[in-house]
């Protein structure tokens, strides 16, 4: 009696092996993943380098506050435009410490007037500007 097989072996498989050509493409992807550089997404800025032996006094700061207006105040007082502005700044810039200078913009304040007063402080060469208040804006 002749056992029957359940393959014959006559017929060809016609599936084709896919596992080398997956092989292939999992070596390029990581190739690839390898090859590409990161991209960094970063801004460059001048952070002051720390001291350990620095003397520990306060710095002078110089608070400016602009209305909605566009009217500017130093230190409280009013400022007739930015040309007094400009010659306080270059004041301020003469000293041997310079003073820090403190921007604080009205909710309603423009850009504008924000932008045109950073870069008076910019141009007569103050480098310790920030723009403070701005927890004002976080419930909003």
């Amino acid at each position: 009696m002749k056992i029957k097989s359940r393959y014959v072996e006559d017929e060809v498989i016609m599936d084709m092996n896919t596992t080398p050509l997956i092989d292939v493409m999992l070596v390029l992807l990581v190739m690839l993943i390898i090859t590409i550089p990161t991209q960094l997404h970063s801004i460059g800025m001048n952070m002051p380098i720390p001291k350990p032996n620095e003397n520990k006094t306060p710095p002078m700061v110089v608070k400016v506050d602009l209305d909605e207006n566009g009217n500017i105040f130093w230190d409280g007082q009013g400022i007739s435009s930015i040309v007094e502005l400009e010659r306080r700044f270059t004041k301020a810039s003469a000293t041997p410490v310079q003073p820090e200078i403190h921007i604080k913009p009205s909710k309603k304040t423009h850009y504008r007037y924000l932008a045109s007063v950073m870069a008076a402080a910019q141009r007569q060469g103050l480098i310790k500007i920030g723009v403070v208040g701005n927890e004002r804006f976080v419930d909003e």
